[in-house]
C-alpha cells in the first residue's frame, strides 16, 4: 500500500498481501497513518476493492474522511500516487541489485530516502516540507551481523548504496 501526501509529497511505503484481510489493512492503516499523522481530511483511492468495500467506505465515513475513487482506466486523477509507485519500483530494483533477497527488510530505508530526497513540484524534500529541515541520513545499511566496514569505508560503502538507490 502506498500512501502519497498531496500537500508534502511525503509518502509510507507498507507492505501488503493481495489476500490480506480488510480488518488487516485497517490495523495497518490506523498504525501507519492515523497513529502518525492523525485522520485525514479526505482519501483519493484507486478501486481496489478493499477499497471500494462497505466497510472501508463506513469507516472512512465514521472518521469524517472524504472518500474520492480514482477514475477507472484514468491514471491521471490520481498522477501523484502513480508516479510515486513508479520511484518506488525504481528504488526497490535497486535495492534487489544490490541486497538480492530481502528487499522487504529496506523498505524503511528506500522509505526514509524518499522522503529526505528533493521534489521539484515543493522545491523541498518532503521531510522539509513536514518538519522544517531534511533529517539526517542513517549511517548504517547492513544487517547486524554481516560483515562491517569501519572508519571512512562505511562512508564510503553507504553513500554509494544511498546514490544507487
Amino acid at each position: 500500500m502506498v500512501i502519497v501526501d498531496h500537500l508534502t509529497k511525503s509518502a509510507h511505503f507498507i507492505p501488503t498481501r493481495a489476500t490480506d484481510s480488510m480488518e488487516t489493512l485497517t490495523r495497518l492503516y490506523i498504525m501507519e497513518l492515523v497513529s502518525r499523522h492523525g485522520v485525514p481530511i479526505s482519501i483519493n483511492s484507486n478501486r481496489d476493492r478493499h477499497f471500494t468495500s462497505i466497510f472501508w467506505q463506513l469507516m472512512q465515513s465514521a472518521l469524517g474522511t472524504q472518500l474520492d475513487m480514482s477514475t477507472a482506466y484514468h491514471p491521471r486523477t490520481d498522477g501523484q500516487s502513480q508516479r510515486t509507485i513508479q520511484t518506488l519500483e525504481d528504488m526497490l530494483r535497486a535495492c534487489v541489485i544490490d541486497f538480492r533477497k530481502g528487499w522487504e527488510r529496506h523498505l524503511p530505508l528506500v522509505e526514509f530516502s524518499y522522503n529526505n530526497s528533493y521534489q521539484a513540484s515543493i522545491k523541498a524534500a518532503p521531510f522539509e516540507a513536514l518538519s522544517g529541515g531534511k533529517f539526517r541520513s542513517p549511517v548504517c545499511w547492513a544487517k547486524v551481523g554481516d560483515i562491517q566496514h569501519t572508519g571512512p569505508e562505511i562512508i564510503h560503502e553507504n553513500t554509494k548504496k544511498i546514490v544507487q538507490i
